[in-house]
């Protein structure tokens, strides 16, 4: 049985993947074109947020039989047209979700105490102590699009650290678990004073939050999202900044900044952004290498 792995990763996948006797061959910079050429003779394919698993590689690998995400998110991946083929697409689950909460509760404090505005004008030169006034998380109201895995454990670490009231909406309002508070999504909007946006990106979320959404918020409301970027319509973000619908705005980017939009974003002082290391630390890259591996092995040593 052969492993492909196309994106950096802990060594911790290897070294399992190997101590159960599967071939492993590691080239994390592969491109698209070489990738198609030899996709054909492995067993399986694990992958990062770099190597996009389209349905052209997809028909080349003809003995696949598992594509695994070491991470979370799946859009990189064609997952239906791999079920269509009998390959099972896989991804690690909670395993990051801890890290990505909290990176999303660094950008909900830096962001309302304009800590990154404050340093940004230190760089400058300039004390900008007066600039920086800023809004106590303590008894304010957190809103959580996308009450999952990362969800729950940001109002978690919200309510029980900052003793912040946190509603929570998913499609299937049921399904919100205590502590967030199961509401509407328009409630939600009116009452929150930060919301942060925790869906997967698929067809059904793409754009999702545009011009409706920001107009049922009250003014001088904070936005955060560790989501992808393609959920938010970036014109109607853009022009929430402008009017003063937002107070400010942070998000863990997976768009560089050589598209224009968030090139543009980048010009307005009430925004924040990092370049997308929501998963970055080596305690969720070990977790997600050995979930992963742990699952491949399971898979492919069934007939």
């Amino acid at each position: 049985m052969r492993v492909l792995i196309t994106d950096p990763v802990s060594d911790r996948l290897i070294e399992i993947l190997r101590k159960a006797g599967l071939k492993v061959d590691y080239y994390p910079d592969i491109e698209h074109e070489e990738l198609k050429k030899i996709v054909g003779e492995y067993d399986a394919i694990a992958v990062r947020s770099r190597t996009k698993v389209t349905r052209e590689i997809i028909s080349m690998g003809r003995k696949l039989r598992v594509i695994a995400r070491v991470g979370v998110g799946l859009d990189n991946i064609d997952v239906k047209y791999a079920e269509e083929r009998g390959i099972i697409v896989i991804n690690a689950g909670e395993a990051t979700a801890q890290t990505v909460a909290e990176l999303a509760m660094g950008l909900i404090i830096s962001l309302v105490r304009k800590a990154y505005h404050g340093y940004r004008k230190l760089l400058e030169g300039n004390w900008a102590k007066k600039e920086c006034m800023g809004m106590e998380l303590h008894g304010k109201t957190l809103g959580i699009i996308g009450a999952g895995n990362i969800g729950t454990r940001l109002g978690t670490i919200a309510h029980y650290g900052f003793n912040m009231r946190v509603l929570g909406y998913r499609r299937r309002l049921h399904m919100v678990k205590p502590p967030l508070i199961p509401t509407p999504l328009e409630k939600l909007l009116e009452e929150s004073h930060i919301i942060s946006i925790n869906l997967p990106l698929t067809e059904e979320t793409r754009g999702f939050f545009g011009y409706e959404l920001f107009s049922k918020m009250k003014k001088g409301t904070y936005l955060v999202t560790t989501s992808r970027m393609e959920i938010i319509d970036l014109d109607a973000l853009i022009d929430a900044l402008s009017e003063g619908i937002l107070a400010g705005f942070a998000a863990d980017t997976n768009i560089k900044p050589d598209n224009p939009k968030i090139a543009k974003l980048l010009t307005f002082d009430n925004v924040l952004l990092t370049p997308h290391i929501g998963a970055q630390t080596k305690e969720a890259q070990q977790r997600a290498a050995e979930y992963i591996a742990h699952k491949i092995i399971a898979i492919l040593s069934k007939k």
